[in-house]
């Protein structure tokens, strides 16, 4: 085993991490997925080896907690005598529907293999920070367009054909568009921009690119007019009009069905995905795949099949419905779970999910930290619950790092929140999303909404 990970890296297989619950470890599958016999021996090694837990992570990769020096080298041999053969290197991601959904414009899987051979060949990887990335879009009913990414590439339909359209530093909304170009000369741009990166050290990033050298990026081909750029619905490069940013629900793939089941919370224990794997594969399923969104989408399904395993799931106390409010909430594991954790996270989720679901709307996102680290959440929230010595902080449109406007104990924290929801209720305009209400309202109001509660 190498030695163990800083925090901030990723804690792949052979470098795990340290946590407050014991080690911790990330995969991905170098196949894309898992046979539903590979994830129930994957979850039963976990059972032996780690605290049960298995998590999928915002981005779409398996975690497995709790794990000891000692477990964490004999759950990599399993996985090794399992067959998984996990990625390494600098992530190049795709859509968890790449190459079987009939809707994309192009499958997005050999330009990304491409690019990691390009950027293996070209010794970048130890030069580049943990947290560089790479995302592939091949378009289809399953967008991709939330992860973020040093380097972007989105298929689009041109009078040309079919090309990739390259972007840098952020998500789909808000990354520097480039130039629309070819496949050859998209794999050269993205690699010339990670060159680019790793001369800066490995704590940059392609937001820190000059002017410059975004100018002589988008110098390998010329920009294409925005009236020659067609997707398959006759929009702009954007994306297709329609495509679902959740994985959870249901996919006709042509001649079959996925199923798409979320994490609460993005944790399940062991047995639970151990006994649904089990069912699905009784049922048919072939595959499955991990998504962005903390999910599970269950592959080669026929429609009578569907049915059966979606109840089987809702009983095993998965997501099964995209408007859930459960999946507006990240938490970590929290108190008693993690030693560093100062507040029970994942009860007072719970009951925030069950009590104020109407909060929860597609604008807002709240975040329940059980110490000021973040790890569920490492970005902005609407608002954040942090667990300190002082109970559980109230932080609005920030981080769990940022100074908390108000505290109450951490058991009561649910309640806090519940009078916030109902102000909301009470305060919001017509056709108002609760973030644009939380914004009017301002920081001392809802400081104060929670302190009184």
């Amino acid at each position: 085993m190498n030695a163990f990970s800083r925090r901030g890296a990723c804690p792949a297989l052979s470098a795990p991490m340290q946590t407050g619950d014991g080690l911790l470890v990330r995969l991905n599958p170098v196949a894309g997925g898992l046979a539903p016999k590979s994830l129930i021996g994957l979850c039963e090694s976990a059972l032996r080896h780690g605290n049960g837990i298995m998590e999928v992570t915002a981005r779409g990769s398996l975690q497995i907690r709790g794990l000891t020096a000692d477990s964490a080298g004999l759950l990599a041999a399993e996985v090794d005598a399992l067959g998984i053969a996990v990625r390494t290197g600098v992530p190049v991601e795709t859509g968890p529907l790449a190459g079987i959904d009939p809707q994309e414009i192009a499958d997005s899987r050999p330009l990304a293999e491409r690019i990691r051979a390009a950027v293996e060949e070209a010794g970048l990887t130890p030069r580049l920070g943990p947290k560089v990335s790479v995302v592939v879009d091949g378009g289809g009913e399953l967008a991709v367009d939330a992860l973020t990414a040093d380097v972007r590439l989105k298929a689009v339909r041109t009078v040309a054909g079919v090309q990739w359209s390259v972007s840098v530093a952020g998500d789909s909304q808000s990354a520097k568009s480039l130039a629309t170009v070819d496949e050859d000369t998209a794999r050269n741009i993205a690699l010339a921009a990670l060159r680019m990166v790793a001369e800066k050290g490995r704590e940059a990033h392609t937001r820190e690119l000059s002017e410059r050298q975004l100018a002589s990026l988008a110098g390998w081909h010329s920009f294409a007019p925005p009236s020659v750029l067609r997707d398959m619905s006759g929009g702009t490069e954007g994306g297709a009009v329609g495509r679902q940013h959740s994985p959870i629900g249901l996919f006709d793939l042509s001649s079959s069905h996925a199923l798409g089941f979320g994490l609460p919370f993005g944790s399940m224990p062991a047995q639970n995905l151990i006994d649904l794997a089990a069912q699905a594969s009784d049922l048919g399923s072939t595959e499955i795949r991990l998504a962005p969104g903390r999910a599970l989408l269950f592959l080669g399904l026929t429609a009578s099949a569907c049915p059966p395993l979606q109840a089987s799931a809702a009983a095993l106390g998965f997501v099964t419905k995209a408007a859930d409010p459960r999946t507006r909430i990240a938490a970590c594991p929290g108190a008693p779970a993690c030693a560093s954790g100062r507040i029970a996270t994942r009860a007072i989720a719970e009951k925030m999910a069950t009590e104020s679901p109407d909060l929860l709307d597609a604008s807002l996102t709240l975040h329940i930290s059980g110490c000021a680290k973040g790890c569920a959440h490492p970005g902005p929230a609407g608002l954040t619950l942090v667990g300190d010595e002082n109970g559980a902080g109230l932080v609005v449109d920030g981080t769990a790092k940022a100074l908390p406007a108000g505290y109450r104990p951490g058991y009561d924290a649910a309640r806090g929140v519940a009078g916030i929801a109902a102000a909301i209720r009470n305060a919001r305009h017509p056709g108002e999303t609760a973030a644009a209400c939380l914004t009017r309202l301002g920081t001392t109001e809802i400081a104060e909404l929670y302190r009184r509660n």
